[in-house]
């Protein structure tokens, strides 16, 4: 009996040992990274754990055109990722410790007029503090995301997590997505001008990592340079980035990539036809570009 009873808990001590960790790597074969072990504790608030692996990135679609192909294999590291796009409410935390960011305040070499079009001073539209902010510039993404001990995605981290685990589907949800009622099924993604602005962050379904609106609402500001070129060069990369830096230089020195140098957009938005939603859809923004349909959620490397 007593050995019964030291075994089951020796059992219970296993289970409450496995629920205060989680596995930050998934290796799926030999060159992939080990599993690491890491403490609950350690998990960043309001993020979710995009495990290591590979996929193959890009569309075999011939109507996506080439600068979607060609179909290649990457390998990323595990990393963090913001369940859902950075909000107004999180924006102006970001604003009031960091006034040459504010509306009134930054330099016009980040933005090209329309920086917070729709905010008065420091305060953004009513009843929008859990909406996605837009209007916000790379520049203005890069500082934010620097202040909360964060990075923007590069365009393959940003593939592999909207993908939520699925592969060669067209959405992050499967191959299908609804942005209007049907019969018997909500919609999932806001896109192609059916609503006419944005919603709340986290209104619609999740996909198989935890993340929302990886379609639709806004677009999202990556690390890279677009480079339409890219993928023909890019195949069995690990953590690859296109623009001639490494994710540490351009964390360290973002305010002085040129104006004219074009970064990476992906998810589509609220006004975008529900096509620019696809998983592999790319897009691209001047740093300066301040849109209405632009926003950005942030990435955190594992330890």
């Amino acid at each position: 009996m007593m050995f019964k009873r030291l075994g089951i808990l020796g059992v219970l001590a296993v289970c409450l040992f496995a629920i205060a960790i989680v596995m930050v790597g998934c290796g799926n074969g030999e060159d992939d990274p080990p599993p690491i072990v890491l403490p609950l504790e350690e998990m960043p608030e309001g993020m979710v754990l995009i495990p290591a692996g590979s996929f193959e990135m890009g569309s075999e679609d011939a109507d996506a055109g080439t600068i979607e192909q060609p179909v290649h294999t990457v390998y990323l590291d595990a990393f963090f990722m913001d369940e859902h796009e950075v909000t107004n409410a999180e924006y102006k935390e970001f604003l009031l410790e960091n006034p040459r960011w504010q509306k009134s305040r930054i330099d016009k070499r980040f933005h090209d007029g329309g920086y917070l079009h729709h905010w008065d001073g420091n305060t953004y539209p009513f009843g929008k503090a859990e909406h996605p902010v837009v209007n916000v510039s790379w520049y203005a993404a890069m500082a934010y995301a620097a202040w909360a001990g964060k990075r923007l995605p590069t365009e393959a981290e940003w593939e592999y997590a909207a993908r939520g685990g699925l592969s060669g589907k067209k959405y992050p949800l499967g191959n299908t997505i609804l942005y209007r009622y049907a019969r018997g099924s909500r919609p999932q993604v806001n896109a192609n001008d059916h609503i006419g602005d944005t919603t709340l962050v986290g209104q619609y379904v999740d996909n198989g990592y935890g993340l929302y609106d990886m379609a639709g609402n806004v677009w999202e500001w990556c690390l890279d340079a677009f480079d339409s070129d890219f993928y023909a060069a890019s195949d069995n990369s690990r953590n690859p980035i296109a623009g001639g830096m490494s994710i540490q230089e351009l964390r360290e020195n973002f305010t002085t990539i040129p104006t004219d140098s074009w970064r990476v957009l992906r998810g589509g938005s609220w006004g975008a036809p529900v096509d620019f939603s696809r998983v592999t859809y790319r897009s691209r923004g001047l740093p300066t570009e301040a849109p209405d349909s632009v926003g950005f959620r942030c990435v955190k490397d594992t330890p």
